[in-house]
């Protein structure tokens, strides 16, 4: 699963809560963004496009690290989602190069790493490539809308503990 969890599988992303405290101020929700995805499964594609478009984000797709540097050639986007385990080049291996490029024109494009094997290390791993967040899979909305907001607005991607109910 990508966005929602196996429960949820067959309901159509516009089923999906957008905000997890219904709060107006998400630059994510009500900003439409140009987001480069790059994932290589299909079934993920399909989910994301849909979440993502149901927010008013024009969403394109590349399964591979190659083809998202090709497209990052030609076009401008204001975000990449990028999942860490590709064929021809993976999301760590392409985030090193599209960094190793912006050191000559002083852009900066805002990359959230993706993926299905969270184990211990990938954060840090996706923030040594250059990524300026992670997400781990099954992906909830909630977690994601609050990623691209932290990453656009600035903020630390540093996890928030919870509050105790004292």
């Amino acid at each position: 699963m990508f966005l929602i969890g196996a429960e949820n599988a067959t309901s159509p992303p516009s089923t999906i809560d957008p905000a997890p405290d219904g709060n107006a101020t998400d630059p994510s929700e009500h900003t439409p963004l140009r987001i480069l995805l790059v994932e290589d499964n299909n079934f993920n594609q399909k989910i994301a496009k849909g979440f993502l478009g149901k927010r008013g984000h024009a969403v394109e797709v590349v399964d591979n690290g190659q083809s998202a540097l090709d497209r990052l050639q030609t076009e401008k986007f204001d975000l990449v989602l990028m999942d860490l385990q590709m064929p021809i080049m993976g999301g760590l291996e392409t985030t090193r190069r599209i960094r190793q490029k912006e050191t000559s024109t002083g852009n900066h494009l805002v990359i959230i790493g993706l993926t299905a094997h969270a184990i211990k290390g990938d954060r840090e791993r996706c923030l040594a490539a250059g990524m300026d967040g992670y997400v781990s899979k099954p992906i909830r909305p909630a977690e994601l809308s609050a990623q691209i907001a932290i990453a656009l607005g600035g903020v630390s991607t540093e996890p928030t503990p919870p509050t105790s109910s004292r």
